[in-house]
Parts: structure tokens; sequence; C-alpha cells
């Protein structure tokens, strides 16, 4: 297993996917270590007495930053912020999303400028390794001062409280950290404040989004091309020509995708002489709404992929060439450009989901679908076939209208008005999310669809990869000759899609 080095290299959004999902372990760099804690003396030495109020140091928090704390009582300010703030609700964020939260809090502590002693980022990392997984609440948080609340759970865990997963049980976190030989810590000044400061809930869920929303455009283009050979559609919509003419990237990029997928499929050949000039847009204009998501996913990914090495704490310590240091008060902790991104990326993934519906609707509609019977159903009538299948997409579909709402457009004031203006990064990046799932059950749905309809035109063959995708799907799901259970189809087809197993099976038929 590969091994990355905090303080010493990049965090990039790939390493976050990696490292949540257990794919790389970690380690802490000497020299950025003993960096952190040059810098770390040098905040001690502003304790004392006479020392002006330094805001999180040896002061209160938010509304409360004009209030001195007197020395003797410091190490309480702190451990009290974080039982304070420990206010989540809600199902607890998954294991890789966890992961991801803590990898980012520790990058941030390991770029030096959150005047952590070294024992902090030390023990994040430990709790990785070792598979102590704290219990954050997925709700809470607006995304101002950072995600305070699902932060504060994960420093619980820290100082021996909270709760923690540890080898599949849930336990209280001093015994999850006894169990992997772990000890917790007691926070000195600033190291509360340094844990919950920061973007790193929104960060983490919406990395993980990018993760699954590469894989949904994987998916829709073979699933467009298995819906188009299924309808008789054509293949001179992506005609190379077309797609030059207006040079968007994605947009390109998956009309490429097409010509590949529907080259060679006898479906298409055979009706090369039909009367028919033009496709309906769901599928005449796949590379234009699935590539314009693809660009969309670009931009939301360089803007993740900026914030996953990014310093979002408060204040932040600057040291000068001399050694001697200076704490600012800033904003990096606000989540706006996340928040935007997250709310650009729901909207994006949702559009894959609403063409994906109508392409299903084509395929069950005898009136669109050229010859196949109503529902897909060999005895229609007697049989409902897909009816309510194409029912559950198009409830996914318009829930998904209403989660695509822009979470950053909202802003309710916190901290007596100190805090009075708030991104919402953390429910931008939980809808996201929220909606990729319904767009992989539509695709799942899509998928049945198509391969009943095909399985409906023989003996004439698909494409060869589209084949490939009929026949894995076949192994878990038979052709439909008469009505029964659907649901177990759509959760196997669901698994298809994924688990990656669907895009590698034609991905590995176009590459051979």
């Amino acid at each position: 297993m590969d091994v990355f080095s905090l303080g010493s290299q990049t965090l990039t959004l790939d390493t976050v996917i990696d490292i949540a999902h257990g794919r790389q372990s970690l380690e802490l760099c000497p020299n950025a270590c003993q960096n952190i804690g040059r810098i770390r003396s040098k905040i001690e030495a502003l304790l004392n007495p006479a020392a002006p109020d330094v805001y999180g140091v040896n002061t209160g928090f938010g509304a409360l930053a004009e209030v001195r704390v007197p020395m003797e009582d410091l190490a309480t300010l702190q451990l009290n912020l974080i039982r304070s703030h420990s206010t989540g609700i809600g199902r607890p964020f998954d294991r890789s999303t966890t992961r991801a939260i803590m990898l980012l809090r520790a990058n941030v502590l390991m770029l030096g400028t959150s005047g952590v002693r070294p024992c902090i980022p030390e023990l994040l990392v430990n709790m990785l390794n070792t598979g102590v997984h704290p219990v954050i609440p997925e709700k809470g948080s607006v995304g101002a001062s950072g995600d305070l609340a699902p932060l504060a759970h994960l420093a619980l865990v820290l100082v021996g409280e909270g709760q923690a997963e540890y080898q599949g049980s849930i336990l209280p976190g001093r015994e999850a950290l006894k169990r992997a030989g772990l000890a917790p810590i007691v926070l000195a000044p600033k190291e509360g404040l340094a844990l919950i400061n920061g973007t790193q809930a929104m960060t983490a869920d919406g990395a993980l989004v990018i993760e699954r929303m590469r894989n949904i455009l994987r998916v829709a283009d073979i699933v467009g091309a298995a819906s188009i050979q299924a309808l008789l559609g054509s293949r001179g919509p992506f005609d190379e020509r077309i797609h030059a003419m207006r040079a968007h990237p994605g947009q390109i990029h998956s009309a490429r995708n097409m010509r590949t997928l529907l080259k060679d499929s006898e479906i298409i050949f055979s009706h090369r002489d039909c009367s028919k000039v033009q496709d309906p847009y769901s599928l005449r204009c796949i590379a234009q709404v699935h590539g314009a998501s693809r660009d969309a996913l670009t931009h939301v990914s360089d803007i993740v992929n900026r914030e996953c090495h990014a310093a979002t704490d408060n204040p932040l310590v600057f040291a000068d060439e001399r050694g001697d240091i200076e704490l600012i008060s800033g904003g990096n902790f606000h989540g706006q450009p996340i928040a935007l991104a997250m709310d650009y990326l729901g909207i994006a993934i949702s559009e894959i989901g609403n063409i994906s519906e109508r392409r299903i609707e084509q395929l069950v509609n005898p009136a669109l679908s050229s010859g196949l019977p109503a529902f897909l159903a060999p005895n229609s009538g007697l049989n409902s076939g897909f009816m309510i299948a194409q029912v559950t997409a198009a409830a996914l579909a318009s829930e998904n209208k209403g989660l695509a709402h822009p979470a950053s457009v909202d802003s309710i004031p916190s901290s007596a008005n100190r805090e009075d203006h708030v991104s919402m990064g953390t429910i931008a990046a939980r809808k996201a999310r929220h909606i990729a799932e319904h767009v992989e059950y539509i695709l799942a749905i899509e998928l049945l669809c198509a391969c009943q309809a095909m399985s409906l035109r023989r003996p004439l063959k698909a494409s060869p990869p589209i084949e490939a995708a009929i026949h894995l799907l076949r192994q878990s799901v038979p052709e439909m000759t008469e009505d029964r259970y659907l649901q177990p189809d759509i959760e196997a087809s669901l698994h298809l899609i994924q688990s990656g197993i669907l895009a590698d099976t034609v991905e590995a038929v176009l590459t051979s």
C-alpha cells in the first residue's frame, strides 16, 4: 500500500478519495512536524497575563471574541468549545466521508498556519491508520465559521469523548482509542479552535460526490448508447464535425464516446434507409447534455482540488524569516467556494437524470418506441412491464429538481449576528450526494429498459460493447417474459453501475 506523507506532499482530490477508501496509508513528515513545533513554541510565549488579546488563544469565540479568559482557564476554554459545538444531528457520515474529513483536517494542521502541537495531527493520522472513525452527524453546519458542529464531533474523540466506530462497533471515544492502542489528548490554547474552523466536512462530502459523478458520466454514455439502439436511433448526430464546430471539451468527449459505443451495431445498420428524419432530443442531444455536465464536473473538481490543500483555520499564524509570528484573523473558513461548486455539481448531476428519464419514457411509450410493445411487456395488458419503473424514475427526477435548488442562495445569520453571512456549503454537498444516488437509480432503470428493448429486437445485435453490457446484466437479471417483482432487478442493475463493473466491462471491450 502506498504511503502519503502529510506535510511534504500536496494533498489532491484524488489522494483524498484514495485515502477515504483505505487505498493509501499516512505518515507525518518529520520536517513539517518540527516546523509546526517551532511555531507552537512561539504561540506559547504569548500565554502570559501581559499578552494582548489574541482571538481563540486567550479570548472567547464568535460573538464572545472580546471576552478575555483568565490564564488558568485557557485549557478549559478549548474543551468547552468542543463540547458546546458538538450539536450535530441526523445520521452520521459514512466511513469513507468521515475518513476524508479526518484527512483534510490533519492536512490543514500540517500546513503550519494553525499553531497546534504536532501531537494533534499525529493522533488524527494514527486514528486513520488504525481505523478509529468518529461518529459525525451530517447535519448542523451552515458552512460559515467552517463546519463547526461536524468538526467538533470529530474533535470530541481526540479528547476521549463522543463516539467512534472501530472494527465495526460503535464505542465511546475513549474506549475506541484504547482498543486501537491510542490515548486521548488534553487540548492546549488555540487547539480546540484549530480543530473546528474549516470546510473539511463539505469538502470531504463533495470530493466523494465528484467520484460518483465521474462514474455516473461513464455509465450515462453507455446507457444512452443502449437506448439509442433500442429505439432505432441514429449515429449521425455524433459526427465529429458537428461537435468540432462548438468546441466544448465535454461535448466532444461524449460525442466521441457515442461514436465508439454505437459502432458496428446491427440494429442501427438495419434501419439505415428508414424515413425518420431526426431523433428526439433525449437521443440526439446526448453529447450536448452529457458534455455540459462533464465540463461542470471539470470546473468543480478544480475548485475542490484547491480546497483540499487550503489553510482554512482562523486565526492563521504566519512566521517571518526571523521566526517571529503574527496571528491574523480572517475568513478562510467561509465555505462559499465549495457551496457554489456543490450547487453547480448538483444541477449538473440532476440533468443526467432528467435526460435519462426522458429516454425511459421513449422506451416504454408505444407511441414513441418504434414498434416496441407498450411498457416493453411481451403481452401488454395482461402484463404492465416497466410501466411503474418509469414512474419511479420520474419520481426521482422530480425530487432532484427540488434538491437542485441552490443552498448557497440562502443565508441565516448566527452567533449574535457576528456570522451574518453563511454559505450553506455542507447542505449543498449533501444535496448533491442525494441527487447522485437518485441519478444512479434512474440510470439503472434505463439500463433495464434498454436491455429489455434490445432483447425484443432479436435476432439483431447491438454494438459489441453494448452486447457486453446486455450479457453482464443478464447474469443477474433475466429477460422479462411476464410481470415479476421488479425492485430486486433495479437493485441488481444499480449494483453494476455503482460498483463500476458495468463501465469497466464495456471499456474492456473497447480496448481489446
